[in-house]
């Protein structure tokens, strides 16, 4: 035993490898995510429109913010998509894994394959596609509903502010439908079959093993998939600058869209950057309030 022992412990890096080991990631970390962060936070204090010409004006760009109706209906926009997309998503990628991880599917590898094909294209490829699909003249949808007689149900989803979001929505769950689906039947994958073989012994039928025994044993994977799903759509931009630009007038404007125009169109990067604070603060919130909610529902 101690021999192994000396021989684990000289296989292990000493303290200065691991450091050096961690370094570039952790300068990668900081200069991507913490140096920028901390730039917007100092940013948002200032009136900066260039370089040549920036004042400190304290939090006067929050006053600003907190009155502005068009954050608040960016806000309330990206709430929507936050809520649809947990729904839309990961509801979808519950149900389609389940199925999936049947002994009863067959080629599995070929839907998951297919069902993950479009998160490997861009958001803005996949935002100018369906905004093809959703043509009022051309588009597949209008062309199949008027071949079916319903010429009627055509509408111009993308310019109308009641039809809008939704219409935004679907692309953005269809394409990432697949993400979380490979991470929750990875976590379905590596539960042990012995227990669901126990279950089926003692009558458990189908969607009785998956919520007493799949859904309590992924429940940290579940929490994971809810995060990456709030973080995507709070920082929501590509599918929608696609699409609509946040047309028609802000109807469709999410945070991160109207931080983008405020800072590079506007040349208001002092407000474009307390407008990104925000979108921080508001998802930091969500991901207490989710984990909250997790933790009452698992006691």
């Amino acid at each position: 035993m101690k021999t192994k022992a000396k021989i684990r412990d000289g296989l292990r890096p000493s303290g200065s490898v691991m450091t050096l080991y961690l370094l570039p990631g952790l300068l990668i970390y900081l200069l991507i995510f913490i140096f920028p962060s901390v730039m917007s936070l100092l940013l948002s204090l200032f009136k900066f429109t260039s370089i040549k010409s920036f004042q400190f004006i304290g939090l006067a760009n929050y006053k600003t913010l907190i009155a502005d109706s068009n954050v608040l209906l960016a806000l309330k926009n990206n709430l929507f998509l936050v809520g649809v997309c947990l729904i839309g998503q990961i509801g979808l990628a519950l149900t389609l894994a389940g199925l999936l991880n049947s002994s009863m599917a067959r080629l599995s590898n070929v839907y998951r394959t297919l069902i993950f094909f479009p998160v490997t294209l861009s958001a803005v490829v996949i935002g100018y596609v369906w905004k093809m699909v959703y043509d009022y003249n051309y588009g597949i949808i209008a062309f199949l509903l008027k071949a079916f007689g319903h010429g009627d149900m055509v509408n111009p989803w993308l310019s109308q502010a009641d039809t809008v979001m939704t219409a935004v929505s679907i692309p953005m769950i269809w394409q990432y439908v697949g993400f979380h689906l490979v991470i929750l039947l990875s976590a379905m994958t590596s539960i042990d079959k012995s227990v669901y073989e126990m279950a089926e012994v003692d009558g458990a039928n189908g969607f009785q093993r998956m919520f007493k025994i799949t859904l309590p044993l992924i429940r940290g994977t579940i929490m994971l998939c809810v995060f990456l799903c709030i973080s995507a759509n709070m920082k929501a931009f590509d599918h929608i600058l696609a699409m609509t630009n946040g047309g028609p007038g802000f109807s469709s404007s999410v945070l991160a869209l109207y931080a983008y125009k405020v800072s590079f169109s506007q040349m208001n990067m002092g407000y474009g950057s307390a407008v990104s604070v925000f979108v921080l603060v508001v998802t930091m919130c969500l991901f207490l309030i989710s984990r909250l909610v997790m933790s009452i529902r698992k006691d």
